[in-house]
């Protein structure tokens, strides 16, 4: 669908950024491959490697450095904490020194994200966010992710699939351009995205194999491949059936985790042995994510059950019941699965002297309904509100002046569903300004690691976990624990709290 929205420059600072939306509705916020990301030579490599300089050299280098900061600026940038820092460099290191190709360079970059993911460019640039080494519950299990994606940098598989890709569009256009049959081009296309998906699979599991040898060579437990996706598949299931706070596994979407890439992973591990060879170094891998940040940084602002609230920008916005969110870089996004509800929150630059009415009125709502365009008051501040359409969705509008800044408040819903009335009220009502004392108490959840006891059980090490309804059952799948199985005394365990 067109989006409601046309030339939206967001804010200008990022920590002012407050949206929550549905991307699908909006058109605002979607995924982007890196594949499909412009590639500006102009764009230096970070000034902070983790693992070597720069010395880089060729036409992948330069892919690499254009691409690089754009992931930063996507993934909240980079998370520095020296400790954890040295930590994963350790493990890259260490698999360097079995690489096929010691010639290459790596640099690895901790994106400063709650998201689960970890991918590669070409050139040797490594990224793995926060969130996933949150998920990870030993040094082995590390490894053997960022060994996987070593293993796509040796094999090309990023410069590959760009050819693979540019192959498709170049066929599915010769056959509609040239031969001028739309049916035989989507006939086409249709094909090469079945080869892409299939090229895709095939080049995970090549990496899957190279990554698994490497580990096992650098002296991992090989047996940690198939234990980290099994633990990601139990983390996805968990996520989906409760509102614990936690963003979005793009890992399982890029790395898609299924039996048979388990028992595929298990094969090339027992190549090494009987379960028991190889390091796992469980210990000092959890000493090193310590008081790591878990969830939603200070500059994003948090989300705390329907909450979303940001202590510098001094807001909170209540989102009504039965809504999924998703606090983005670029937004806030939530969705309502029962009827196809949307919202989106945030935050843009106005001039302070321009009102709010004529703001909506300037031109960048389309489909809006003019005679619609109206004042209204939002818990004490000035405001404006109006309709649009566009397609078979109904927008309301809204946008609210608040401590210098002003938000906007865009509600979707399917036209003719008669929900959008109610819905919109509700919507609006729930921004409002932060008290002294609310900002004050508002901190980030961070990885506490505790020690066992005797006498300790899931249900008692779990009675301090933030961020979730279900307690015990997200501390076991925080930590890796089987159903029913016990805790034991003296070990080290993974708590999320202040």
């Amino acid at each position: 669908m067109r989006s409601v929205m046309r030339n939206w420059n967001g804010t200008s600072r990022r920590r002012a950024r407050t949206v929550l939306a549905v991307a699908a509705l909006f058109g605002l916020a979607g995924c982007t491959s890196l594949s499909n990301m412009g590639l500006d030579e102009d764009l230096a490599p970070s000034a902070r490697p983790v693992i070597a300089d720069n010395v880089r050299s060729g036409r992948l280098a330069r892919i690499g450095a254009a691409q690089h900061p754009r992931i930063l600026a996507s993934y909240g940038g980079e998370y520095s904490d020296m400790r954890l820092e040295r930590m994963v460099a350790g493990i890259v290191g260490r698999l360097v020194t079995v690489s096929d190709n010691p010639s290459q360079v790596y640099q690895i970059s901790i994106l400063d994200s709650p998201v689960i993911n970890a991918f590669a460019l070409p050139g040797g640039y490594l990224y793995v966010s926060r969130g996933l080494l949150a998920v990870a519950n030993d040094s082995a299990e590390l490894a053997a992710v960022i060994a996987h994606e070593m293993a796509h940098v040796t094999a090309n598989h990023g410069v590959l699939r760009q050819q693979r890709e540019a192959e498709a569009v170049l066929a599915s256009r010769v056959v509609s351009e040239v031969l001028s049959d739309k049916a035989a081009g989507q006939r086409a296309l249709a094909r090469g995205k079945v080869a892409l998906a299939q090229f895709s699979r095939n080049q995970e599991l090549e990496a899957d194999g190279i990554g698994i040898a490497a580990m096992g060579e650098a002296g991992f437990d090989p047996y940690a491949a198939a234990d980290f996706q099994a633990a990601m598949s139990a983390f996805n299931a968990f996520n989906s059936g409760t509102d614990a706070q936690v963003n979005s596994l793009d890992f399982l979407s890029t790395h898609p985790s299924t039996p048979q890439r388990v028992a595929l992973a298990l094969g090339h591990a027992r190549k090494f042995g009987a379960r028991g060879v190889g390091d796992r170094n469980r210990q000092a891998y959890l000493a090193g994510i310590d008081g790591m940040l878990f969830g939603d940084s200070p500059d994003e602002g948090y989300v705390r059950g329907r909450t979303y609230a940001h202590a510098d920008l001094g807001i909170a916005f209540e989102f009504p019941p039965g809504f999924d969110i998703e606090n983005r870089p670029e937004a806030v996004l939530a969705a309502r699965a029962s009827d196809g509800a949307g919202i989106r929150f945030d935050g843009v630059e106005v001039p302070p002297r321009q009102s709010l009415t004529d703001y909506l009125a300037s031109g960048w709502v389309e489909g809006l309904d003019p005679s619609t365009v109206r004042a209204v008051s939002i818990n004490g501040l000035d405001g404006a509100a109006a309709r649009a359409r566009v397609g078979r969705w109904d927008f309301d509008v809204t946008v609210v002046r608040g401590g210098g800044q002003v938000y906007r408040i865009l509600v979707a819903v399917p036209v003719g569903s008669g929900a959008l009335d109610a819905l919109a009220q509700n919507s609006r009502t729930g921004f409002r300004m932060l008290s002294a004392a609310e900002k004050a108490s508002l901190k980030p959840l961070r990885i506490r690691i505790v020690r066992a006891g005797n006498g300790d059980t899931v249900e008692s090490l779990s009675q301090t976990m933030l961020g979730t309804t279900d307690g015990p059952g997200f501390f076991r799948v925080l930590n890796g624990l089987e159903p029913g199985e016990a805790i034991v005394a003296g070990q080290y365990y993974k708590t999320v709290t202040y």
